[in-house]
């Protein structure tokens, strides 16, 4: 079973990972810097569209965010 948990570490450590600084991530999202944070922190998870385009600004592919690829359903 797919974890919430497990998406907020992944959405966390793709942020970290890419290359823009919270202040330029949010401002390609359309969001505030402390939303990036509230991310980072799992204090909050973005909305599908914000993901959605977070995924495309990160070139990253959804499906590993969400863990789709390791889930084996029984």
């Amino acid at each position: 079973m797919i974890m919430l948990e497990q998406i907020r570490q992944r959405i966390t450590e793709t942020i970290k990972q890419s290359e823009l600084t919270q202040t330029e991530l949010a401002r390609r999202l359309g969001v505030g810097q402390q939303t990036i944070s509230e991310y980072i922190r799992g204090k909050s998870m973005p909305a599908l569209d914000t993901f959605a385009n977070l995924c495309a600004i990160l070139d990253v592919d959804a499906n590993d965010i969400l863990c789709i690829n390791e889930y084996k359903p029984n």
